[in-house]
């Protein structure tokens, strides 16, 4: 994957960088560097409000085809773009799983109507969406789901409970993976179904994280209904179409995601220069491995977009660049406390209220340390990812039972 600045290219990054010097003023001015990852510095109104800025701007569906509302850009373009946000430190990207991972996903398996429905209203930022997937009882192992759908009279009556729902509570619409053939077992008798949220039959309860922040949820389904037309793919073909929709969360972004963690980077080096701790030769060494690991990541993700550029759904290999950046990034947390030392221990000034209305007194480095923990489990654990590459890159026997 080449993706060297041509003039074309050029251009493209100056009109990104413009748009975004821009609209970066106002109500938006003081969004840079803030919202990143576990930060919780932004209220997610705030970031819905640029999300929708964005799609103002035709930013919101760069990998779309125009003639959905889309930018129709090419992947060069598209690592462009995740860069230059980036590096104008613009702020961090709610996840708004309708651009990401649903409209994709409709793209590849929906109908012509099911597209015209939802995916112009993702791109325009009118209609968000969550992902009910997990379950108490089958979090990475999900083909072992017990929410139910049974069609009744032109419509499915989903019932179950859903965990770890990124905003649920705001969110319009959900994608479910739902058991509709009650005598499958596994892999088969899964479909995929689309719910709207607003319904007696569907119930959040916000999960308080150890951040304080309450970006997780419970959702409760009891008859929640929803129209017979309503099926991705085909009744009874929800696990190919579940498992092309997580593909389809390790993109273009994860360039742009490289150049974040190389600012968070950066930012635990001038630490270590600013208090002494650089002095240390243990810390220093491992400083510089993160930096030597980082790179490791950058060209690993280099290869996953080249596999990109063969077109059609993405391929279990995407499963490395997760398994990597997710070691990565807790890792970098845990040398965020190693340059800390003991005042990684201590409140700090720079606090916030969480949704239980305690008082939170977390700094950034306190909160990526905490939040990274959460990266090897959610998105596919680091044991089924390391499942997938064993089992469908390598070709070695699956794991007995």
């Amino acid at each position: 994957m080449d993706v060297r600045l041509d003039p074309a290219l050029q251009g493209f990054a100056d009109e990104v960088r413009s748009w975004l010097e821009e609209h970066l003023v106002g109500s938006f001015a003081g969004l840079r560097g803030r919202g990143l990852t576990g930060q919780e510095d932004l209220a997610p109104e705030v970031q819905i409000e640029w999300e929708r800025e964005l799609a103002e701007g035709g930013w919101l569906g760069i990998d779309f085809p125009k003639s959905i509302g889309g930018r129709e850009c090419s992947l060069a373009e598209q690592v462009v773009f995740h860069q230059a946000y980036v590096d104008a430190r613009a702020p961090g990207r709610l996840p708004n799983l309708g651009v990401t991972l649903l409209g994709p996903t409709l793209m590849a398996f929906g109908s012509a109507e099911q597209q015209q429905r939802f995916v112009p209203r993702i791109l325009a930022g009118d209609e968000l969406w969550c992902q009910g997937y997990s379950e108490p009882d089958a979090g990475s192992d999900l083909a072992n789901v017990k929410t139910r759908g049974e069609l009744v009279d032109g419509q499915w009556l989903v019932s179950g409970q859903k965990v770890w729902t990124s905003l649920a509570q705001f969110a319009n619409w959900i994608f479910v993976v739902a058991r509709t053939d009650p005598d499958s077992q596994r892999h088969a008798g899964l479909s995929y179904l689309l719910l709207p949220m607003n319904q007696v039959g569907i119930d959040v309860r916000p999960i308080v994280q150890i951040t304080g922040g309450v970006e997780f949820n419970e959702t409760f389904l009891d008859g929640a209904a929803t129209d017979e037309s309503m099926v991705v793919g085909g009744v009874g073909n929800g696990w190919k179409v579940a498992m092309g929709t997580l593909a389809f969360e390790r993109g273009a972004s994860t360039l742009g995601q490289q150049s974040s963690f190389r600012q968070e980077l950066e930012s635990v080096i001038g630490l270590a220069k600013r208090t002494g701790r650089w002095d240390d030769p243990v810390v220093r060494q491992e400083l510089m491995a993160s930096h030597v690991r980082l790179e490791i990541l950058r060209f690993n993700q280099m290869r996953m977009l080249s596999a990109l550029t063969s077109g059609g759904v993405p391929g279990p290999e995407m499963s490395i660049g997760k398994l990597y950046w997710a070691g990565w990034h807790r890792r970098l947390g845990e040398l965020a406390m190693m340059v800390r030392g003991a005042s990684g221990m201590i409140g700090s000034d720079d606090a916030h209220d969480g949704h239980d209305g305690r008082h939170y007194p977390l700094d950034r480095e306190q909160r990526t340390f905490l939040y990274s923990r959460s990266h090897t489990i959610y998105g596919g654990s680091n044991q089924i990812q390391r499942n997938i590459i064993g089992e469908r890159v390598l070709g070695l026997p699956r794991e007995p039972r």
